[in-house]
């Protein structure tokens, strides 16, 4: 009888407390931290419906450390120096894509200045102000006509290009001027990593290639089980200092020693079924923090994995192909309908989740979709391909401000040098 009674004074006890907004999970009025155990009450890693859940609950999002670049090499790019006033300070024109809706392009950032590519596959390097220093086009005209679609990376002044044309090959930076060129046996289908002389990238048939970045040549690669259909999304490549982790398009997990080529662990997180509708499946980039792999997908699955051993630490429900944001104790994502989550990283338990589209109509936000998002000095910054960037108060989790960018898609958000670039067909616009 006592404990029973014991009970109901705890349930008492922890409603009172859900009751005040300033006894969150960090308190506004002490900026102590509260374990999250002792925290008002939380999701578990159960099924649930989709829907706001605490949502007044303040959170302390902001932390002491500030990246300057949201394309860091190591992929956990965490609170981003930005807390800009939005004016458009600059454009970079581009010709544009027919295929824009489809596709996820990334400029690559060299100091203050700009690397992108058009339609035809023509490399261009802006300064600062927007004027172009450089552009070359390294494709014949059948290659044109399959409108390449280029990755980039930058070892000291070597810019490393792959495409979808099965290329790769690398560039002087300050120059423009060709240093090699090679052709793979199909294109590649992943972002590019790169440690000491040598990069690495995954193909369509899911293989991971070591590269020199000195001459192309091929120092090692691992073959992973190869989809009987082309994946819709690109595959996610993250390393640490030992290994190099990639997610391929069946949905597999794989740990490569970095120097050796050495499978260290593979974990598959997709029934035998996917490899025959791998164009179903879309993963979230890979994010490494403190030992532990974190990433999501759109099939309502949300893993967070030991990056020594393949475990599993916890699965969670929630529906992603955005870069997770790890900040602190804290893990930050918003799902394909819009729902902006904080979660405990070490556990996987939900804290909140606040409905960012509660002010589409319900046709709208059925075909609206988030393309992108970064925390920024206590605020979050989301973007969508209906063109409109919305900004969030990270710590309550409520809308600031709706922005309209463009009449179409606009790209993920992407910070360098404490400036805000968003890319639209056609442009690449540049923010304060």
């Amino acid at each position: 009888m006592n404990k029973v009674l014991l009970s109901i004074l705890i349930l008492v006890i922890l409603n009172n407390c859900s009751t005040n907004k300033k006894l969150g999970f960090f308190g506004k009025d002490n900026k102590k931290e509260v374990p999250i155990v002792n925290n008002k009450t939380i999701l578990t890693k159960q099924t649930r419906l989709e829907q706001e859940f605490n949502a007044n609950l303040y959170i302390k999002i902001s932390s002491e450390k500030l990246n300057q670049n949201s394309l860091n090499n190591q992929n956990d790019s965490g609170e981003l120096a930005y807390e800009g006033d939005l004016q458009r300070i600059g454009k970079y024109k581009f010709s544009k894509f027919n295929d824009f809706d489809f596709i996820s392009p990334n400029p690559l950032f060299y100091n203050k200045d700009l690397i992108f590519y058009d339609n035809k596959g023509t490399i261009i390097f802006y300064d600062e102000n927007q004027k172009i220093v450089w552009k070359n086009n390294f494709y014949n005209k059948s290659e044109k006509k399959i409108n390449p679609r280029l990755n980039f990376a930058i070892k000291n002044n070597t810019l490393i290009v792959t495409d979808n044309v099965a290329k790769y090959y690398a560039i002087n930076i300050d120059t423009g001027e060709l240093l090699w060129t090679k052709t793979n046996i199909v294109p590649f289908n992943s972002n590019i990593k790169i440690k000491d002389d040598v990069f690495y990238v995954v193909d369509y048939k899911n293989i991971l290639r070591s590269i020199s970045t000195q001459d192309g040549s091929e120092v090692w690669n691992l073959k992973t089980e190869e989809s009987l259909t082309k994946s819709n999304t690109k595959i996610s490549i993250a390393l640490d200092e030992k290994n190099i982790y990639f997610n391929n398009s069946i949905g597999d997990i794989t740990a490569v020693n970095i120097k050796s080529g050495q499978l260290i662990w593979q974990l598959p997180t997709q029934n035998n079924n996917i490899s025959q509708n791998a164009f179903q499946l879309s993963n979230s980039e890979l994010v490494i923090n403190e030992n532990t792999m974190f990433f999501s997908n759109n099939k309502n699955e949300f893993y967070s994995i030991d990056t020594a051993s393949g475990l599993i630490n916890w699965k969670t429900e929630i529906s992603s192909d955005l870069k997770p944001v790890i900040i602190g104790k804290l893990l930050i994502t918003v799902s394909e309908k819009g729902y902006l989550y904080v979660a405990d990283k070490k556990t996987g338990n939900i804290i909140r989740i606040n409905d960012l589209f509660i002010n589409y109509k319900k046709i709208k936000r059925g075909q609206t979709k988030p393309t992108g998002f970064f925390v920024g000095m206590n605020k979050i910054y989301l973007t969508n391909d209906d063109g409109k960037l919305i900004i969030i108060n990270g710590n309550e989790g409520s809308i600031l401000e709706t922005i309209k960018i463009s009449s179409g898609k606009i790209s993920k958000p992407f910070i360098n040098e404490s400036k805000l670039f968003l890319i639209s067909n056609g442009s690449i616009i540049k923010f304060n």
